[in-house]
């Protein structure tokens, strides 16, 4: 019942709209870590569902971000050393932005290399094992990424709260927040949960099927 209560505490908070009130239900609360892997496994599947009904977001989002992302900050940069050089200054902001928008890049990025399977798999090893030791290790993946995300989503939603209950300012800005690209860390970490309910799926009906249960990745290739 603790652990019930923990969770309708922050839940409440949360919904109430106040920083500093959600902090002091995250202190200590005994409902935050399972309330946290209820939010990675249901936004996950949520998000897969999603990515089942509309082709267009589950093949263009990840993709859109990462470009986007990558743009922005080569634009950034690049006018910043032409305006520091040529133009006699810069905006403060140039050196502190950067780096939030390729937090976003990496992580989402994270997720879309899950999907391509493109992390260390060992695939030349899994090949030679039998059907039933490649499933295991396909599902071993999947717990551990899943493991992963929970704890990422817990831990950063608490850097996010934190930073916004401290009116953390973007250096180089008068308001910007920290937390709004913070926030984008947990997301793309349940973007990365539903790309691993995604292959468990896959993987689970090519072992009923007899389909080949251990493909190449391709860095920069699509699945």
């Amino acid at each position: 019942m603790e652990v019930i209560g923990g969770m309708g505490e922050i839940i409440s908070s949360l919904f109430g709209g106040d920083a500093f009130s959600l902090q002091s239900s995250l202190r200590g609360n005994p409902g935050l870590w399972p309330l946290g892997l209820i939010v990675t496994l249901l936004g996950g599947a949520l998000v897969a569902y999603i990515y089942k009904v509309v082709p267009f977001i589950e093949r263009k989002l990840e993709p859109t971000v990462m470009v986007v992302a990558y743009l922005a900050i080569g634009y950034i940069i690049f006018a910043g050393v032409v305006q520091r050089f040529y133009l006699n200054g810069q905006p403060a902001w140039s050196t502190t932005l950067p780096p939030f928008l390729f937090l976003i890049m990496t992580w989402v990025g994270c997720s879309y290399n899950v999907k391509l399977r493109t992390h260390l798999a060992f695939a030349e090893f899994r090949k030679a094992m039998p059907r039933a030791g490649q499933l295991f290790c396909l599902l071993l993946d999947a717990v551990l990424w899943l493991g992963f995300a929970w704890i990422v989503v817990v831990t950063t939603f608490q850097e996010t709260v934190r930073a916004a209950a401290n009116f953390a300012i973007m250096l180089g800005t008068d308001d910007i927040m920290q937390w709004w690209f913070l926030g984008t860390v947990p997301v793309a970490f349940i973007l990365l949960a539903a790309r691993v309910i995604e292959n468990v799926k896959k993987d689970l009906r090519k072992y009923r099927e007899g389909g080949e249960m251990i493909e190449a990745a391709v860095i920069g290739g699509d699945a």
